[in-house]
């Protein structure tokens, strides 16, 4: 496999960062919120998903699977934020997708395949309810709600990436980063977080001066404030209008399939 055995400095992906050089994504006023897979089943299948679930804290920066590892836990963000990265080459990364309380961490475990294809790393601390690969493999195959909520859940998710893929390839560095921040937003419930030039940087495939640049143009046009490492959205609809038109398709099909 193309990360078999390689160290996380090998494969070009970042390292667990250390809160004192990158501080964690705070919010503020963040409500708590219910995942929505698990909102989604009948009370019976729910009730007994939660003997074998259990609440988690999880941490920024925090890697819950390495590409080409084993996956030993499924996760069920609450209130909690998880990229998925893959690498570009020894020294750059990219998002290829996020993951909130929306969806599962985890996905291939729905798929009958046990590892990961990529690095899934915490990027808003919080809570998630998590469960042992051995009880989901069991709990999945006679749990048929459970299975339509996830296969629903796979279809917006490679919904995602795709669109994700598209819009790296085709459009500008702050278009991207108005996309991102819009879909982070949406997920921790917040429109004020805190991330350094260099997490950005891992996230959109850009350099430093990259952030800085994409940063400035949408902070001159009073769209967000940015400062010592601190974000706010201050005019959400017309940051929506900067982003690209990406955000919006993925949103629309995530707002359709919970209609």
């Amino acid at each position: 496999m193309l990360f078999q055995n390689l160290s996380p400095v090998a494969n070009g992906l970042p390292a667990a960062l250390p809160p004192k050089t990158h501080p964690p994504l705070r919010v503020a006023n963040r409500p708590s919120a219910a995942n929505l897979v698990l909102a989604a089943l009948p009370h019976k299948e729910y009730q007994r998903m939660l003997t074998g679930l259990e609440p988690v804290e999880v941490t920024y920066g925090q890697v819950l699977y390495e590409p080409a590892g084993r996956i030993r836990h499924v996760y069920f963000p609450t209130d909690c934020l998880v990229s998925l990265l893959t690498a570009i080459d020894k020294h750059r990364t990219l998002e290829v997708g996020m993951v909130g309380n929306e969806g599962m961490v985890g996905m291939p475990m729905a798929l009958g395949i046990g590892v990961s294809a990529v690095r899934a790393l915490v990027q808003g601390s919080g809570t998630a309810m998590r469960m042992t690969a051995a009880r989901f493999r069991a709990e999945f195959k006679k749990n048929l709600p459970l299975q339509r909520a996830l296969f629903r859940y796979t279809h917006l998710l490679m919904a995602q990436v795709s669109q994700t893929a598209a819009c790296n390839r085709f459009h500008t560095a702050e278009a991207r980063l108005a996309r991102w921040l819009l879909m982070t937003a949406d997920r921790v419930h917040a429109d004020e977080f805190r991330l350094t030039h260099e997490f950005l940087g891992h996230m959109l495939g850009v350099r430093r001066v990259g952030v800085t640049k994409a940063a400035g143009v949408l902070e001159r046009k009073k769209l967000i404030d940015y400062s010592r490492a601190n974000i706010r959205i201050l005019d959400r609809k017309r940051l929506e209008a900067a982003a690209c038109a990406c955000y919006r398709i993925v949103k629309n099909l995530q707002d359709s399939a919970q209609a």
